[in-house]
Order: structure tokens, then sequence, then C-alpha cells
């Protein structure tokens, strides 16, 4: 791995030399300890490749695309003694040669470990999380070349290598780890199997101290990586990351230890990165602004690139719907503030708890966090845990209701403490935003696209709805209708901004006067030829398909399913009569709800011609890209609707 077979390449397009990378050979059982020319030569590597890291994750913030500097930045360092250790491996009898990670932000390492290794041209890299470039948010195994395995979420990859360590049972397992992939669940089942089996697991935790919220050290006291290791029956050696004679004796000392072993590496994020240092704001791409600063002395031309480079604009204007455009899941939170607001602050402490994990400011729960503290409660990467504790808080009192918050990818790992919270009658408002793909760079991984997993009860068990608003002024609406209702309810909302429906004299649909009805289904436009189904960042997208298809003399009408799981028998018997009905959605082609409202349509002997569009292959990165990648665009909800048109 990584022995610099590069080919040449046009320093104009990629003005940072590669060629200055010198790798070279350690054997962590002869090379206890570094010479000064060893010394020398990692300081020299790791400098440049944290150069390229800044350089062209960069690229993705000044596209707008982002990206995540920091975490890839933070673990160079040890990267580049594992690489040495690889290198020394000449028959491959001692490791496993992949560098597993399972921060899966920091992909930026395994593309630029790809260049390395030549499977990738340079230049390549400055086309980092663009559409259809193969060099998405999250690595995966098959897309990228070079690129040997896919991590997932946060936290999923330990259990995985514990498999691999099984199978090469001579070899040793190298996995980056980091405070925060450390706090999700599996890696504690993971690190009992490692230490029972005595598995050749070693671990590389940044502990920086710093996750996408926060700081964990402020609102996760009591934890410990080192200390949570330690008591699962690990090694553990801590290290300064930034002294190389203290990372690598730390190191040398976790190899030569049999079985599973940790090194815990303590520096601050983006360390020396001038304005970004010790920050959340390194989580993701470094902003353009500090990248120029950083790279202007080192490598002149790169920030010049970085100054031309101008953010990428997908906009799509439709029929029927504003210009202007809203964040719903920012949104959720203005609606259960102006809910709180409502109530003085005392009793919102005694009848709500608001549980973020770590990602507050992508989910809207920030605005709650300013507005309302009393009801806050800031926790770590956790979302079982989390979700139990508000479900516990909402249950075993009727009064009572937890409120929690991640992205809808995230559902699927709470399906069983759904049940849980079911047995004990709790009442959890839950808000997943990121649903569907659009603007979904980190790509596949994240793609929110189960949420029917969700309504995984029984026919009378307690009551599970599933609402996705059209537009903000909807999630307004929603949540003041729903915010105290008893059970399980679940909100969804787009990581894109979308805009707001509008009735064909041009006000807003859901606009003064609006009053949401759960379980009712909503007629935007009334139609005698079929109806298209849709909601969500869906409806817009469906609308403008159903202006145009009127423009041409087909009466084709639309329907807003925005409680998904219940059936409007009214709603559903008017669109049944009509010659087609297609549903038109962003989650799984496969579970979502077209797969559903056919069954819903010839259990009450309605046959019109039926179809269904939704998301149906793996990502191709990028941001509004996905939509259209997927078939899921204005003109191809026109053209599955004029095929089922006789």
């Amino acid at each position: 791995m990584s022995v610099n077979k590069v080919q040449d390449w046009d320093f104009e397009k990629f003005p940072i030399d590669l060629k200055q990378y010198k790798p070279f050979p350690l054997d962590p059982t002869k090379d206890k300890k570094l010479t000064q020319e060893q010394k020398d030569g990692l300081i020299a590597n790791i400098s440049l490749l944290r150069d390229v890291i800044v350089f062209f994750t960069a690229t993705g913030a000044a596209r707008g695309l982002a990206g995540h500097t920091g975490g890839a930045f933070d673990t160079i360092p040890e990267v580049v003694i594992l690489l040495s250790f690889l290198l020394a491996d000449k028959d491959k009898s001692k490791y496993v040669d992949i560098l597993f990670d399972e921060a899966g932000h920091r992909v930026a390492t395994q593309y630029l470990l790809s260049v390395l290794d030549g499977h990738l041209p340079v230049e390549q890299l400055l086309h980092y999380r663009e559409a259809n470039s193969k060099l998405p948010g999250h690595p995966e195994l098959g897309l990228t070349p070079g690129v040997k395995f896919s991590s997932g979420r946060l936290g999923h990859m330990w259990p995985l290598i514990n498999g691999v360590a099984l199978a090469e049972k001579g070899k040793t397992v190298f996995m980056l780890g980091s405070d925060g992939s450390q706090q999700e669940g599996d890696d504690a089942e993971a690190a009992r199997l490692a230490v029972a089996q005595g598995l050749n697991v070693k671990l590389f935790i940044d502990d920086n101290d710093v996750t996408i919220a926060g700081h964990p050290s402020e609102y996760l006291k009591g934890y410990s990586a080192a200390k949570t290791l330690e008591g699962h029956g690990l090694k553990v050696v801590e290290a300064n990351g930034e002294d190389i004679d203290s990372l690598y004796s730390a190191i040398v000392e976790v190899m030569n230890t049999p079985g599973p072993a940790a090194v815990i590496t303590k520096r601050p994020m983006a360390p020396k990165i001038k304005g970004i240092e010790g920050s959340p704001h390194a989580h993701d791409a470094i902003k353009v602004e500090p990248a120029i600063e950083y790279l202007d002395p080192r490598h002149p031309k790169c920030a010049n690139i970085l100054r031309a480079i101008q953010p990428s604009t997908y906009s799509d204007i439709l029929y029927g719907s504003t210009k202007d455009r809203g964040a719903c899941r920012v949104q959720f939170g203005e609606a259960v503030s102006a809910v709180l607001d409502k109530t003085d602050k005392e009793k919102n402490k005694e009848k709500v708890l608001v549980i973020d994990s770590d990602l507050e400011g992508s989910t809207g729960l920030s605005v709650i966090h300013k507005k309302h503290p009393e009801v806050f409660l800031s926790s770590g990467i956790m979302e079982r845990g989390n979700f139990s504790a508000a479900a516990g808080w909402g249950g075993f009192n009727a009064d009572r209701q937890g409120v929690f918050s991640t992205f809808s990818a995230f559902s699927e790992m709470i399906i069983s403490e759904l049940t849980m919270a079911r047995l004990n009658y709790a009442n959890v408002l839950t808000h997943f935003s990121h649903s569907g793909v659009d603007e979904m760079a980190d790509n596949t991984c994240h793609f929110g696209i189960n949420q029917f997993f969700l309504d995984n009860g029984l026919e009378d068990g307690y009551e599970t709805k599933l609402y996705f608003p059209a537009d903000c002024a909807q999630m307004d609406a929603i949540v003041d209708k729903v915010f105290y209702d008893k059970g399980l309810r679940f909100v969804f909302s787009t990581r894109a901004k979308v805009p707001w429906i509008l009735k064909e004299d041009g006000s807003k649909f859901f606009g003064e006067g609006y009053k949401f009805v759960p379980g009712k289904d909503e007629i935007i436009r009334k139609g005698t030829k079929g109806y298209i189904v849709s909601y969500g960042d869906m409806l817009y997208r469906s609308l403008d398909a159903v202006e145009r298809l009127r423009e041409e003399g087909l009466d084709v009408g639309l329907i807003n399913k925005s409680t998904l799981n219940v059936v409007d028998e009214d709603v559903i018997k008017e669109i049944g009569k009509t010659e087609f009905v297609l549903v038109a959605e962003s989650l799984n082609q496969r579970t979502g709800l077209g797969s559903k409202f056919g069954t819903w349509l010839l259990e009450r002997d309605l046959r019109p011609r039926y179809g269904y569009l939704g998301t149906n292959k793996e990502g191709c990165g990028g941001l509004g890209e996905q939509i259209e990648y997927q078939g899921l665009g204005p003109g191809a909800i026109l053209l599955k609707a004029k095929q089922l048109i006789k």
C-alpha cells in the first residue's frame, strides 16, 4: 500500500508535488526508537500529506460541497507511521493491508491513499465530493478505485473488523477511530468480543475532544475513551499526537502487545490551522479563508486555485411553488419553540425534555437550545440510548413529552428501542432530518430512505404516526398540532431547502388559515384523468409535473400525503376511481409509500393503473444531482404519468 506508484501529472492541475512523499519501511519489533533521519522523514511526509488534505477538502468547501477536513488532517501522523509498517511487511504476512477507519467522514485520507497507490490520478482530488466523481463523502467499496472498505455511518466499523481478525488470525488488523465514534454502542460490544477472543486488533483513537456540536468533555462529562477501553480489558497507551517521539513510542508499544490494544492520541482538532484549531468548525470542510491563509506561504498556487473556484449553483424554479426556499429541518426547532413559548419555563421543564445526539445545528435543535435551554439536554453520539432516554421521560406519565432528533439514515438504529417505547406507552416526538437523497453528498450510507421501518408496531399497538411536511409553513402547522399528542410521532425533513407550495391563485397553500389534520390527505390540485400522490420534498417537483401536464390538456391532480402511514378513506376512493395513480417519493422504492399504496387501492377494490417512483440506486455524490440521478426530477415524474395515461 502507498509505495508512491503515482504517474506523472500536470502541476497546473494539482500544484503540490506529491513526488516529495518518500515512504520508507519501519518494523515496530526492531525499530523501537526513531533515528533522527527517520524522524525527519516522517515529519516531512506528514507535513506534505496534511497540506494536500487541506487543499483538496477546501475545494469542496469552495464549491459548497463541504467535506470534513479536521479528522483526516489530524490522523495523518498515525497513517504515515502505519504505512511504513505496511511497507516493511513485504510478504504481507504480518498485517491486513487496509487502514480501516470507523469515522467515515475522514474519507479524504482514503482518497489520498488511492492516489498514492496509483489507483486515481491526482487531479481527480480536485473534484472531491462532486456528482459522478466517485469521491463521495464516505468511502464506498466498489465505487472508488483503490478504496478497500465501506465505513458506513459513524461507529460501525469495529464489529466488522473483528470478523476480519477472526478470518486472518495470523495478522494484525488496524483501525483508525475517534472519541466521537467510540461513543456508539456498537463499539462497546466489539470491545468485549475482541478482548474475549484475544483478537489482534490495534486501534488508533484520535481523541481531540471535538464533535459536530461541541466538546465531549463538556456535554458528556465522565466519558473517557481511554478509561472505557481499559474497562473492557484492552491495553491502552496515551500519546501526544503532535509529538512524533511520543506518538511513535505509543504505537510501537501497542504493536508489540499481544491481542487488542489501543493508542489514545491527544491533540487539538486541526492543530496549527489558524482560525479552526480546537474548534467544531474544523469537523467539516475547512472554510476557504483559513485554507488560503494556511496554504499561501506553503503552496501559493493552491491558494490561488481556491480563490478562483466559484460555488456550485443548483436551482430548479418550478411551476406551482415559490422561488424562495426555507429549511424545514431548521424550522422544526422554530416550530417546537413556538409551542413552548405558550407555556412558562417551569411548566416546560416539568413536561418536556429535548435530547440532542451531537447534531443540534443540523436538525434544528440548536434553536430550541438557544430559546428554551430549560428543556434541552446535550448528549453524545448514542442514538439508541438517547431515543430510549426520551422514551423513558415520555413514558409512565401521560403528561410528559420526550423529544429526540437525528438524521433519518440513523432511524434504522432504533428499531428495537421503538418496541420498548410502545410497550411502555411512551410519548416521543422525533424529528429525523436529512430524509430522502437531496443534497446528500455523504452519499448512500447517509440516505434517509427507510422511514417506514419505524411503523413496525402491531395493529392494536400504541399509535405511531409518520409526518412529512411539504414546506416550512406546513412544518409549523404539523408540530403545533401533534406536539402534545400521545404515542410515537415522527416528523421528517430534508437536508435541502424547499420552496413554499402555492395554490392556483398564487397564494401559499399552507398559509394563513391552514390547519393540519393528522391522517387527512390534502388535494393540492383536483383532477379527473388521474392523480400523482406525493409528499415532502417531492411534492413541489410533482406539482411542477402536474402543472405542465395540465398545460398539455391532461387534467391530472395532485395529493399531498403528509401523514404517510394512515389511509384517508375519502381521498383514496376519489383518486382510485380515476384512470391512474402515481406515487412519487424520495424514500426507498422497495420500502416506501409506493410499495404500500397499490395494496391499499386493491383492498378497496379500486383498480386504476398504478405506478410509483422512489430512490432505487446507490448514490452519485454531489448535491441536488442526486434527485435527477434517481429519476425523481419533475421531467421523470411527468414522463411516468404519461406512460400511465392511455
